[in-house]
């Protein structure tokens, strides 16, 4: 099958600033994509090049097949655009942001109208479809906004860090929303910089750093190529943690904490090895946690300890069990 987007040999520089470094990827239909980097790696530089706003300075890049340098008209027809920042018209209504994209879309009248009032109902704008853009809170911009780029039904949708600058509750409608257009089989190119979200969402992730791909795959396959997975476990007195201290020399100990850190896959296997070894000195853990390497260690392994971290939910950042 054709791939929703391909590129081959895609470079584009700024000067003497190289952002795109010869990359090559294929996207398949359907899904969430997500690229993850630090600030000024290339991910919006790529999205402008995809949507046609930006030319390459050498290889190729198709959306649906369609060269987007040779075919621009046609990847215009195929996708939309929700960049980082709100692209409505302060001076209209949320209703008229809507009509004058569809007008501009050759909806026609009719069908334009149907549209409008199908997408406020969808984003939950009805009740403010007819309010200034002034009343409107940060989240409903960026529906408004989302809205906008649906009018068209594109089968390609880009979404430059959709969720900046969103609090919790918006940004989790924002990801159902996501998961919406995906179950009707449209294509989600994200870019982000909030870890669990690409986590939450995306199918597939790539890491993009000083212009080149470092990382491509599924959350958990980026997750397993780095080292970092440990059992913490806690004991109810320093007895009992300087026995299991004993059985586990590669175990790091916090006496304070009453607490060992244990290196670990977190599989079965390597729980089961721990509670044999505990049972066998006759302790027992009052409490197990697992913590497996996440995005947050897959960024700073893979871009370097120099460079900023993504935003990541501080509800996010471990996997707990109860033991």
């Amino acid at each position: 099958m054709t791939p929703a987007i391909r590129l081959r040999g895609v470079r584009k520089s700024f000067g003497e600033l190289v952002v795109l470094d010869d990359l090559d990827l294929d996207i398949a239909a359907g899904g969430v994509f997500a690229l993850l980097g630090p600030n000024g790696a290339g991910k919006t530089t790529m999205v402008h090049i995809l949507a046609t706003l930006l030319r390459p300075d050498a290889g190729t890049a198709e959306v649906e097949g369609h060269d987007v340098v040779r075919e621009a008209d046609a990847v215009r027809a195929a996708i939309g655009v929700t960049g980082q920042f709100s692209a409505v018209d302060d001076l209209l209504t949320g209703a008229e942001n809507l009509r004058l994209m569809a007008d501009l879309r050759h909806l026609g009248r009719r069908e334009g109208r149907r549209r409008v009032a199908e997408l406020l109902e969808r984003f939950d704008l009805v009740d403010a479809a007819r309010k200034p853009l002034a009343q409107f809170s940060g989240g409903m911009r960026r529906r408004l906004d989302l809205a906008m780029t649906l009018v068209s039904r594109p089968r390609i949708v880009f979404l430059d860090e959709p969720t900046t600058g969103l609090d919790p509750r918006s940004r989790e409608g924002m990801w159902g929303i996501v998961r919406e257009l995906v179950a009707e089989g449209t294509t989600v190119f994200l870019t982000t910089q909030t870890l669990d979200e690409a986590d939450e969402l995306a199918d597939r992730i790539a890491v993009l750093d000083h212009g080149r791909l470092v990382a491509d795959g599924t959350a958990a396959e980026l997750k397993r190529l780095v080292p970092g997975g440990r059992m913490h476990l806690e004991f109810e007195d320093g007895t009992e943690l300087g026995i299991a201290a004993a059985a586990f020399a590669d175990a790091v100990r916090d006496d304070e904490a009453l607490s060992l850190d244990i290196p670990s896959d977190g599989g079965f296997g390597s729980i089961r090895t721990v509670m044999d070894r505990l049972d066998a000195g006759g302790v027992a853990a009052r409490t197990l946690r697992i913590h497996t390497p996440d995005l947050d260690d897959v960024f700073f392994a893979l871009t370097g300890k120099d460079a900023a971290l993504p935003a990541r939910s501080p509800a996010a950042s471990e996997q707990e069990a109860a033991s």
